[in-house]
């Protein structure tokens, strides 16, 4: 389980294809504290460490995970928003994010907020999903490649998230733009009230 709240972006060093699978091979600061079997959220999604040697990691996509995420479309030298799963004792400062994406959204606009911004997100509305908590709701809570994010103006397709400069900074939002493509986890909570409803 992670929190949302991103510790850094890790440069991505390498991708290596493997029948239906993506081998990715990233460095960040906290490379020599890591371990084998270690799970680490990129981008929003939750990937077990395979191998650490030379100053970097290896994680494992498969069809699945590439398929729903945006992870099939990273290349070398991008840079990936990472966070290690939150310890037990630890403040959830985010929300709680499970490192499951749920699907991909474009980026359709950006908009400066006088120092902060303002980025609003288009994603497929499927009404079958959305009654099973696919959906976004004003002041609630959504992943955004990792990002735990309060939604503002959402519509049945569309929400905005407002960024500050510090996340700005230190996430890969500054390399967000018109059309990029990013990774969405609806509210957990959502989805099982959701489901509730549905046995009522």
């Amino acid at each position: 389980m992670f929190s949302g709240i991103v510790e850094e972006c890790a440069t991505l060093l390498k991708v290596v294809s493997e029948q239906e699978n993506k081998h990715f091979t990233l460095t960040c600061s906290f490379v020599n504290e890591l371990k084998i079997d270690q799970s680490i959220s990129h981008n929003g999604v939750c990937l077990t460490v395979v191998d650490i040697r030379d100053n970097a990691y290896t994680v494992t996509a498969m069809k699945e995970t590439l398929d729903r995420s945006n992870l099939g479309l990273l290349k070398e030298g991008d840079e990936v928003n990472v966070e290690r799963s939150m310890p037990m004792n630890g403040r959830l400062d985010g929300h709680i994010v499970q490192g499951h994406v749920d699907q991909t959204a474009t980026c359709i606009a950006v908009d400066d907020a006088e120092g902060s911004y303002y980025f609003t997100f288009r994603y497929a509305f499927d009404k079958a999903m959305a009654q099973r908590g696919y959906f976004t709701v004003d002041k609630g809570s959504v992943t955004v490649n990792g990002v735990s994010l309060t939604v503002c103006n959402p519509e049945d397709d569309t929400f905005q998230v407002a960024i500050i400069p510090y996340t700005f900074e230190h996430t890969n939002f500054h390399a967000i733009k018109v059309g990029t493509v990013v990774n969405l986890e609806f509210d957990i909570i959502g989805k099982y009230i959701s489901r509730l409803l549905h046995f009522q």
